[in-house]
């Protein structure tokens, strides 16, 4: 064995996963002054003076007149709902989208396990597959049983675990107008819960049970046995269909198609049943990725005919048996998945990558091969489906690249906060690629409340903007190390204040949704251009999360066409980073990017520790 038991890290006897649900508090509004000064503070970078002060006419209007009213009306709905604002977040920052989901919203990470016990191996697909699926099976079943340990902030408050009900059987479902979410999972107590796998490889789809009659788990012998079966069929037959390519196509459009697929014979709605209720999707895939730039190049924006990406989880494991995961962002936060990830990274740890159980394999019925009933119609929406998913794929550059210089340790001992740094080193390197302030988004969570989700973190201050200005100008080092100070406190408490759900861009979207439901004219606030120069309205030029801690780090495509995806773990001794751009825009690139940013983590490291003794406060 290697390391700890993760079921002793992972699991309790004392409390239940869910058991403090119903006593968590509500979401909190903030005031609506609160969250305009806060709005015209994250302005300031972006504008020129004049457009400032037009603005902070603009945003006085609102105060004094709609707004105001239109906070009334939220400040009622709070009063009745435990969280005011869940259903618009789903609605308008999810299901509402009409463009392909794939590679522009769902994320998608490399297999940390390649990193030490799994490295690139043909030949070895279908027996990690098949021990991957047990271990991920074994936190399901700590899920159904409840036995999962509760998230909890450092100051011991608990977290929301509504979220940990949602990735496995779980499925998106494209409508005409806004999608809908599925959820099939249920725990113990709830009832009972789907248990086959969906199996895609190269176009053909199939389904086979994950327990056997008793309940137990089938081994990971047995569950390699079944992916073997289901790879033998495929090489021997011509690739299928690729239905699943309809997954990625325009959202309405998709619907059109199920509906068309649902009305071509009954069979085709029990398969998509089939598919939808599924525990998750595991993907066989026929390319040999060498790094995690190509596992992250492929898992984001792979073969779409062996995708079906309205599913909450999908595992791609490639034919050299590394791994990347493809997951639907509207359901949860990539924390659970990473929760998820994590632990099977720990068992593959533990158990040194090897089986060590039973190797009897019982005898159990093939994987049932799910053959949709297809026309015309259908196989010409699958072609023009694939190329569309192809030219966004095409587009998406993405990079992997982990720096080694120095870690959370070092920075720790500085008394520096491991993220605030990395958030100040994007802050710099863009500045100097660019010569101006990114609107930047960073995710901060809001779990402390009944279903909370995020809460933006305006990233890009006036504090971040004075200190990057003065790294640039050759200001001496005990001013930058000041205007340092300062943007490194700002981001401190900008981000406390976030996970109170104290921002101003959640409360701004319920304000917006409030007059979309009362028929009101959108207020000037929202058609004001510094609504969008400052990231109003999805335009935030750097789109950022900080992962954690642990081996496990992914990503998701940029918001804007002249922006990036930038997301990060750290470790000890090291930033690992997926950083993404849009290769339409020929001023971005990842790779330099990237680079930039190493740089600037370099620069930010002489600055603190030549000068340690007045370095910055946590």
């Amino acid at each position: 064995m290697d390391g700890m038991d993760p079921d002793f890290l992972y699991t309790s006897e004392e409390e239940k996963t869910f058991q403090y649900q119903d006593s968590l508090p509500s979401l909190p509004l903030p005031s609506l002054d609160q969250t305009l000064r806060k709005y015209l503070d994250s302005v300031r970078p972006h504008v020129t003076d004049e457009e400032y002060r037009q603005t902070e006419f603009v945003v006085q209007q609102f105060g004094s007149g709609v707004g105001r009213d239109l906070h009334a009306k939220l400040a009622e709905k709070a009063k009745c709902e435990r969280n005011w604002l869940e259903k618009w977040w789903d609605q308008m920052a999810y299901l509402d989208f009409r463009y392909p989901c794939a590679p522009l919203v769902n994320f998608s990470g490399p297999g940390p396990e390649m990193l030490h016990y799994w490295p690139a191996k043909e030949g070895s697909q279908c027996e990690r597959a098949g021990l991957l699926m047990y271990y991920a099976m074994k936190y399901w079943e700590h899920l159904r049983k409840e036995r999962l340990r509760v998230d909890k902030a450092r100051d011991g408050r608990v977290f929301c675990m509504n979220q940990y009900q949602r990735p496995f059987s779980t499925c998106k479902i494209p409508g005409i107008k806004r999608d809908q979410l599925k959820f099939y999972f249920q725990t113990e107590s709830q009832g009972d819960s789907p248990t086959h796998l969906v199996v895609l490889c190269r176009g053909q789809i199939f389904s086979f049970e994950l327990v056997d009659n008793s309940g137990e788990i089938l081994t990971a012998p047995e569950i390699q046995r079944q992916f073997e079966r289901i790879k033998k069929k495929c090489e021997a037959s011509p690739p299928g269909p690729g239905v699943g390519a309809l997954t990625g196509d325009m959202r309405t459009t998709w619907a059109k198609m199920r509906n068309h697929l649902i009305a071509l014979h009954p069979d085709n709605w029990r398969l998509l049943e089939t598919i939808q209720k599924a525990v998750m999707v595991i993907v066989l895939e026929d390319v040999s990725p060498k790094d995690e730039t190509e596992i992250s190049q492929h898992g984001m924006a792979g073969d779409s005919t062996n995708r079906w990406f309205d599913k909450a989880t999908s595992v791609v494991v490639f034919n050299n048996g590394l791994l990347a995961s493809n997951c639907d962002h509207a359901p949860f936060e990539a924390m659970v998945m990473i929760s998820n990830t994590f632990y099977v990274d720990l068992c593959v740890k533990y158990y040194k990558g090897k089986w060590h159980g039973s190797t009897t394999l019982r005898s159990l019925p093939d994987p049932d091969e799910l053959v949709f009933v297809i026309d015309d119609v259908i196989t010409d929406a699958i072609s023009k489906a694939k190329l569309l998913n192809r030219s966004f794929a095409d587009n998406l550059e993405v990079f992997n690249s982990t720096f080694t210089d120095f870690g959370k340790s070092l920075l720790k001992s500085v008394k520096v906060h491991p993220d605030t740094c990395v958030q100040m080193a994007l802050q710099l390197a863009y500045y100097r690629m660019y010569k101006k302030p990114a609107p930047t988004y960073e995710t901060g969570t809001t779990r402390k409340f009944w279903h909370g989700r995020t809460e933006t973190v305006r990233a890009c201050t006036p504090e971040t903007l004075r200190w990057t200005q003065s790294m640039a100008d050759n200001s001496s080092w005990q001013t930058r190390l000041y205007l340092f100070n300062q943007a490194v406190d700002k981001h401190n408490r900008l981000m406390a204040e976030a996970q109170e759900n104290n921002g101003c861009d959640r409360h701004l979207l319920g304000l917006y949704a409030m007059s979309q439901e009362e028929g009101i004219p959108l207020p000037a606030l929202y058609t004001d251009p510094s609504y969008n120069k400052s990231g109003g309205g999805g335009n935030f030029t750097l789109s950022t999360s900080f992962v954690g801690y642990t081996t496990v780090h992914g990503g998701v495509a940029p918001m804007c066409e002249n922006g990036y995806g930038t997301f990060y773990r750290i470790q000890d001794d090291s930033i690992t980073m997926l950083v993404t751009a849009w290769k339409t825009d020929d001023s971005t690139s990842a790779v330099k990017f990237t680079k930039a940013i190493h740089q600037s983590l370099r620069d930010i490291r002489e600055l603190v520790e030549k000068h340690s003794h007045v370095t910055a406060r946590l």
